[in-house]
């Protein structure tokens, strides 16, 4: 048989059947030959001929791939590449392009075959079916998903066959399953080859880092025995010297000459390259003001009335050559999507709409009033659906009553609450703007059909409409793509689709997949395993083709401006951040080393185990977030739930008693600060319960489980009631324990740092002091008042009226100078611009709810000179985590080319993460 021609950079598509999501990939192919035809039929005798008769020949394609891999995967490995062909065309009708990503699905079921393997394009249209001998040695993986399967195509396509490359990936080769897995393989003559390049590149870059770390020390010793001053590190990064009690008259200077100034939302040079730079942004055309707004549009916000028009409208490509939302015209009859190589005759569905990710301040709520309006005054009236978080849903109808002019004004309704009246479509005809929340829209979407293809409209509800346009306010709200949440907002009907966010990436691509897709993006990149084959572990690798293919995406659906910009010209005071890091004392060192050493050990342990153990990852959960609670004071850290977690090693379940209680209560609230997920319905944890044996649900969810089995989803432990059931605690226990000889109402050294800060800062300047946890608010309380400040509160457990008050004394009250706040509560929908000095008293994985908490201070309205301490104890979790986080924010940044600035998938990036940690 004539060796199938091979593309020398194959990106690869998936198999639907598996669970896992790789991170390593070929690089985008960039060449699109003409797409091939295939025949019309049913199967028949002679296709049950074909299959019984499949080329013999076709089992000896098999080899491993030449091509070079880079893998840098944390949860999934390339094992090996198979080329291929696929058979059996002539039965099929579709089109192919050499370099097109396919789907492989197993057909257990087939007649002919039962390890059969079918071969999709992305439109789910069948071209044909893998050799019947190289299907028999993938179907048992398939089907136990011990490999994930992904293939691209790699010639084209002949009357009977077309050529196609498949890869294997694989978890972790040094792991159990690894190793078992490895044997299997051998066993039944799979490539290993990609692997075993891949085992001797990491040795290598090993051995490079042992070098340079060996240089990198030398230097340092050098540099020591030449007397350095102290108070600088290896790193050349300042360091606090330490102290032994707070200074009576702090001194500004001082605190910044011990601290590291940072600009977190730089752009890293890769990013600089490519996509749309400032100057273009300026240019952009502007649409003119709708008559019925009387507010003065600014021009950047006219163009960005014009980009939301255009949005609105799209047209498919006229010409050979040109493209729209990444659909090439390749000749009069034919569209190629330049990301997935999927062609179609018929014209491709393009979105109406797209992701406003201006910065906050900019002014998205007036920019999509006015397109409301200038949309109207072209064709004709219809309703607007707004969805927003509770906390801003007020701000909507206020802007659209003082935004236009008398006599134009919107008729706006607002959807919500318990006792709201039920609507039909005819109800809903009757207003330009219909405002709801995110908890509403979930209700309305659980009260209809639960099938994901049920997309009819209903008697009455928010389903019960078909919308001119869908908005949705902090979009990001949906961007884990398998939450009801999620769901809901892609159940509505619509015409044009919306999302207004500062932050569409928060933790990684899959957070931009999930607002794509309900934008309404096609070509394959609609479905996440396409999206994940063809964007996210290219992106991973670093190839350009993927970073080009990420920037053209964004060109194409999303509109972001910074307020630092030039042609913006807010005119914005100067933002200052720093790292002002704090060396611990002798006895929280030994706490905090002794809290590292049990971490390690517990991450071993899980490793081993491949990823399996739920008690275990709780453990290593509860000893993180103690180690993060050590760096802010003792007092957070307790010891009580290590040993309840011995208990649940050994018995599987507690009895309930105060003690427990307590334990339980603790490691519900870890679950709560890692925003995990409720194993049932993979949403972030609402109403949450954590059960005797000591996993954490959302109370509807488990308590349905109890009534119907009894059982624990996890661990299978006996559930007998409810009354096994712990909630959590509304107030800070008692979580002190009076270990290593630290004094109970003693200061930590982040305190002592605080305070310090605190005291240096400008007579008649106010500051904001965020932290994760309203405990250690608490904390913060004592030491605040006998230091002589007023100040006050804002966290998750105070009503309304309350936040209103405490932010009302620090708008008016001249001597209240500090705002104690959740970072949860603080980073949507508050005006802090009162204050300009901004405190993080802890850092976590993602920076984007931390960026818009300063951006709370640092907006429109803002008249002095802000600064921005992050308190960082030094070599500790808290400084990787500062690396974690300059990832996170590469990423977001690359996808703009800004020049500044489900549960196990999810698990598994953040063990990666937690590893980093603690190497």
């Amino acid at each position: 048989m004539k060796a199938p021609e091979k593309n020398p950079h194959p990106a690869t598509a998936s198999t639907s059947a598996s669970q896992y999501a790789p991170n390593s990939s070929r690089s985008h192919a960039s060449a699109f030959p003409q797409p091939t035809s295939f025949g019309n039929s049913q199967h028949d005798d002679a296709e049950r001929d074909a299959w019984l008769a499949d080329d013999a020949a076709a089992f000896n394609d098999i080899v491993g791939s030449s091509q070079d891999d880079a893998i840098g995967s944390e949860d999934m490995h390339l094992y090996g590449d198979m080329d291929t062909k696929i058979v059996g065309c002539q039965y099929y009708r579709g089109y192919s392009n050499r370099g097109e990503h396919v789907l492989l699905k197993r057909e257990p079921g087939n007649p002919y075959d039962s390890n059969a393997i079918r071969v999709d394009n992305v439109a789910h249209t069948q071209i044909g079916h893998i050799p019947r001998r190289v299907a028999e040695k993938m179907a048992k993986y398939m089907d136990n998903r011990s490999l994930r399967f992904e293939a691209q195509l790699t010639g084209h396509i002949g009357t009977f066959d077309c050529p196609i490359v498949v890869h294997l990936y694989g978890p972790a080769p040094t792991s159990v399953e690894g190793q078992r897995l490895q044997s299997q393989m051998a066993a039944d003559k799979l490539p290993l080859k990609a692997l075993r390049e891949a085992e001797r590149a990491a040795k290598q870059r090993e051995k490079e880092r042992k070098q340079a770390e060996a240089a990198r020390l030398a230097a340092a010793r050098r540099a020591a025995a030449a007397g350095k001053r102290a108070g600088v590190n290896s790193q050349g990064e300042f360091v606090n010297p330490g102290s032994t009690g707070t200074q009576s008259q702090p001194d500004m200077s001082a605190i910044l000459e011990a601290s590291e100034r940072i600009d977190p939302r730089k752009l890293t040079n890769q990013a600089e390259k490519l996509g749309v730079s400032e100057e273009q942004l300026q240019q952009m055309p502007m649409a003119e003001q709708p008559d019925s707004i009387k507010t003065q549009m600014l021009p950047y916000q006219l163009q960005a009335l014009q980009w939301l028009l255009d949005q609105e409208n799209p047209k498919a490509p006229a010409a050979t050559g040109q493209s729209t939302q990444l659909w090439t015209r390749v000749d009069n009859h034919r569209f190629t999507n330049i990301a997935t190589n999927f062609s179609t005759q018929s014209e491709p569905k393009l979105a109406s709409g797209g992701i406003l990710a201006d910065d906050m301040g900019l002014g998205k709520t007036i920019q999509m009033l006015a397109l409301v309006a200038a949309d109207a005054k072209t064709n004709g009236k219809g309703s607007t659906l707004i969805v927003a978080p509770l906390s801003v849903l007020s701000n909507w109808s206020g802007q659209a009553s003082i935004h236009f002019k008398d006599g134009c004004q919107l008729n706006t309704y607002i959807y919500h609450g318990a006792g709201r009246v039920k609507m039909s479509t005819q109800d809903f005809a009757q207003y330009d703007l219909v405002i709801t929340t995110y908890g509403t829209l979930a209700s309305d979407h659980a009260s209809g059909p639960t099938k994901k293809s049920e997309r009819k409209l209903r008697a009455t509800g928010l389903y019960s409409h078909e919308w001119r346009r869908v908005v949705l306010d902090e979009g990001h709200n949906i961007r884990n793509p398998q939450t009801k949440g999620a769901a809901a907002a892609n159940g509505l009907i619509s015409r044009s689709r919306w999302v207004l966010t500062g932050t569409p990436i928060v933790n990684s691509l899959k957070d931009l997949y999930s607002l794509l897709r309900f934008v309404g993006i096609s070509g394959g990149l609609e479905q996440l395993d396409i999206f994940n084959s063809v964007l996210v572990r290219p992106l991973k690798l670093g190839t350009q083709d993927s970073s080009l293919l990420l920037q053209a995406i964004m060109r194409a659906f999303t509109l972001r401006r910074r307020k630092d910009m030039a042609f913006i010209d807010l005119k914005l005071p100067e933002l200052k951040e720093f790292v002002h890091r704090l060396q611990f004392s002798t006895e929280e060192q030994q706490k905090y080393d002794a809290l590292d050493e049990e971490a390690r050990g517990v991450l071993k342990a899980y490793v081993k185990k491949d990823a399996s153990g739920q008690v275990t990852y709780n453990h290593l959960l509860e000893i993180l977030l103690r180690m993060r609670q050590v760096c802010n004071h003792w007092k957070l850290a307790s010891k009580r739930v290590a040993d309840l977690m011995a208990q649940l090693e050994q018995h599987k379940t507690v009895n309930l008693t105060p003690e427990t209680i307590a334990g339980l209560r603790q490691i519900l609230q870890v679950q709560i600060d890692s925003s995990e997920d409720c194993a049932i319905c993979l949403e972030t944890l609402h109403n949450p319960v954590i059960t005797n044996c000591g996993h954490a649900f959302g109370r509807d969810c488990i308590v349905k489980v109890i009534q119907g089995q009894h059982k624990c989803p996890f661990c299978r432990a006996e559930l007998k009631d409810d009354q096994c059931l712990v909630e959590p605690s509304n107030e800070f226990g008692d979580a002190s324990e009076d270990e290593n000889g630290l004094g109970e109402d003693a200061n930590s050294s982040k305190v002592e740092g605080l305070l310090r800060i605190l005291g240096a800062v400008a007579k008649g300047e106010k500051t904001v002091i965020f932290s994760q946890w309203k405990s250690f608010l608490d904390v913060l309380e004592e030491p605040l008042k006998q230091g002589g400040f007023k100040f006050c509160r804002i966290d998750g457990t105070m009503s309304a009226q309350r936040r209103d008050q405490a932010l009302e004394a620090l708008n008016k009250d001249g001597d209240t100078t500090i705002l104690l706040a959740t970072l949860g509560v603080c980073a949507v929908g508050l005006n802090l611009t009162a204050a300009n000095n901004v405190v993080l008293c802890d850092t976590w994985w993602a920076p984007a709810i931390e960026d818009q908490a300063v951006d709370r201070v640092h907006r429109l309205g803002q008249t002095k000179e802000c600064s921005v301490f992050r308190l960082v104890m030094d070599k500790t979790i808290e400084e990787k985590t500062l690396s974690i986080q300059e990832d996170k924010r590469k990423l977001m940044m690359l996808a703009f080319s800004e020049q500044k600035n489900k549960r196990m998938a999810s698990r598994t990036n953040r063990l990666a993460d937690i590893q980093r940690l603690l190497s």
